[in-house]
């Protein structure tokens, strides 16, 4: 019989504690703090990540239900509800942030090497924003209209894993492409955005910097062709229906992009829809372009996925920093768990991990064998549904 760790523990050996206590450090984290740090706050917090608490109140319950095995889990401190909300009041959020941040330089490069189906050797980011609706009368900090308020949730993914390389949290307010003179582009990388960040003085900006972009054209675009690019057989097949270098001829426009670019005319045939791309990539196929927007979905997957496993719809505190806390203690938990995917080399999703770990964390399992089992149960399942409708369809 394993009498080893807790599995909430073993979970939590994956966390760097060095550049945590550095984070706390640097926003003195644990000044006159007595006995309920940063990091019991931090593995609280977790806790309720990863077992889908929807308020302090149930954490504390779970958590005092447990207590003989609290130290067990790196919890230091007694628990108690109004301890932890003070905590997210008043602890400055800049600590979990700068915390997510440092997994997400150690999550990326396990993710490197993840092919995307593309013949593309480039970083390849979606920037997109998520907005979280929140009561005025409550978050009264956080105005969006006049009847409502929001938070809204700034995001740059890495293709290649879905990691979030850039957060920025805003109120509802703030216009999506004002995040581009935040972002810092990399070059060579390519920029995969939907038409709120149409804006030509920034895009050239990207340009400037080496990077790419692709990017939907308004309708109304003023612009001239210089010249009209061969397409291919297969190319039409795939629905690309014409690649253009423009220019544009707008009274602003054309001021604000001095220098040419491409046009991509595509037709998808699942939706029936005709999309106009613009890129400032003459080199790569014209239908990879067209490939490349499609996985600019993955973003508006990512939004989803973390609005329904993770708690960032409902807090457990009103003010800024309560709210900043829990959105990216939360980020760091969907890091946390993908780092651990691609440490033990794990084949199921990021959502079968964390809901094996939500009816285990107070049992002592060692994780890699909790999570390959359910690994291989996984895989025997699926077979299992292929079988039965390869015998289905044979039957039929």
């Amino acid at each position: 019989m394993y009498t080893g760790k807790l599995v909430f523990a073993q979970v939590m050996e994956h966390i760097p504690l060095k550049v945590f206590h550095r984070c706390v450090q640097t926003y003195n984290g644990n000044h006159k703090v007595k006995s309920f740090s940063c990091l019991d706050q931090y593995l609280c917090m977790a806790f309720a990540q990863l077992t889908h608490r929807e308020s302090l109140r149930e954490t504390e319950v779970c958590l005092r239900a447990q207590s003989k095995k609290l130290y067990h889990m790196g919890i230091r401190a007694g628990i108690a509800r109004n301890t932890l909300s003070n905590a997210n009041k008043v602890r400055d959020w800049r600590i979990y942030a700068d915390f997510a941040q440092a997994l997400i330089k150690i999550a990326r490069p396990l993710y490197a090497e993840e092919d995307l189906g593309l013949e593309l050797d480039n970083t390849i980011y979606a920037l997109d924003s998520s907005t979280i609706d929140l009561c005025l009368s409550v978050f009264p900090w956080a105005l969006f209209r006049s009847t409502k308020s929001a938070v809204k949730l700034h995001t740059l993914l890495d293709l290649r894993g879905n990691i979030p390389t850039f957060i920025h949290i805003s109120d509802g307010k703030t216009h999506d492409v004002k995040i581009l003179d935040i972002l810092m582009p990399e070059a060579g990388a390519f920029y995969i955005m939907d038409r709120g960040y149409l804006d030509f003085t920034r895009l050239f900006k990207i340009d400037q910097a080496g990077a790419f972009f692709v990017i939907r054209a308004k309708t109304k675009m003023v612009y001239r062709r210089q010249y009209s690019h061969s397409v291919t057989a297969e190319e039409k097949s795939h629905g690309v229906r014409c690649d253009q270098t423009i220019v544009l001829t707008g009274v602003y426009s054309k001021t604000d992009y001095p220098q040419q670019l491409r046009r991509i005319k595509y037709y998808d045939p699942k939706s029936n829809k005709t999309f106009n791309f613009l890129t400032n990539n003459f080199s790569v196929p014209a239908r990879t372009i067209a490939d490349l927007y499609r996985y600019r979905w993955q973003v508006e997957l990512f939004f989803k996925w973390i609005k329904q496993h993770l708690r960032i719809k409902s807090f457990f505190g009103i003010t800024e920093n309560a709210v900043k806390t829990q959105i990216w203690i939360a980020i760091s938990v969907y890091v946390l768990v993908a780092i651990i995917k691609k440490r033990l080399d794990l084949k199921i999703e990021l959502y079968t991990i964390l809901q094996i770990l939500s009816l285990t964390l107070f049992e002592k399992i060692p994780l890699n064998q909790l999570l390959m089992i359910s690994d291989n149960k996984y895989e025997l399942d699926e077979m299992a549904k292929q079988l039965n409708l390869f015998d289905l369809t044979l039957g039929h």
